[in-house]
């Protein structure tokens, strides 16, 4: 039997309520035949997948009117992956990606406390150069950008996953890579632009996030 705890909520994000399983903090763990360990995971990080930051409910306001007819889309480092679910009820092509063992379990329930229809999900590491996700129109993530490495890790990710006209939104909460990030992003061919838009937390805290969109023309 688990021993961690969840919680369920329904978010008012625009004119949607979406309801969501998710662990019920930032203490749990579990990890009984040592996946997450193998994988690198500590327990400090484990329940990191697991609850909704601020920088994911923007990421899911902005999919809530942004252009998806005809395009593939595809969220990194999902977690929860509340823009998918987003897409999902707005029938869009999305497909979800993480790195954490336990984040296929919980998008697929929360697929079916929405009503939606499987959402595909590939468990990846943005280091994989075999993960056969293909080519996508408009790739997206949020606070992704939490350690050094990331910055040619996730840019690297993306370009390989691109194809040649897409547009990429990347929602950080101002953990000081995004820099770096958009100079990587421009020296592989992308425009850049961003912007600042706050959002309140759980805690009703003020959290201020960059969104970062990047697009390319075509190649």
């Amino acid at each position: 039997m688990s021993s961690v705890r969840v919680r369920y909520t329904t978010l008012e994000i625009g004119d949607m309520d979406i309801h969501i399983r998710t662990l019920r903090d930032t203490l749990q763990f579990e990890d009984i035949d040592g996946e997450a360990k193998r994988l690198g995971i500590s327990s400090a990080t484990w329940p990191l997948f697991g609850v909704v930051w601020p920088s994911s409910q923007v990421l899911a306001r902005l999919m809530l009117d942004y252009h998806v007819n005809e395009k593939r889309v595809l969220e990194v480092g999902c977690g929860i992956a509340l823009a998918s679910l987003i897409l999902n009820q707005r029938s869009a092509d999305i497909t979800a990606t993480d790195y954490h063992p336990e984040t296929e379990g919980f998008l697929a329930h929360n697929v079916k406390l929405n009503d939606g229809k499987k959402i595909p999900f590939v468990r990846t590491g943005w280091a994989d150069l075999n993960d056969d996700l293909g080519k996508f129109d408009l790739i997206i993530g949020s606070d992704i950008l939490y350690e050094v490495e990331h910055v040619n890790l996730l840019s690297a990710f993306i370009n390989r996953h691109a194809r040649g006209h897409c547009d990429v939104i990347i929602v950080d909460p101002r953990r000081g890579y995004h820099a770096k990030f958009s100079r990587k992003m421009a020296g592989l061919g992308y425009a850049c632009s961003k912007k600042k838009i706050t959002q309140t937390d759980c805690m009703e805290k003020s959290v201020t996030c960059q969104v970062l969109t990047f697009s390319r023309e075509g190649i």
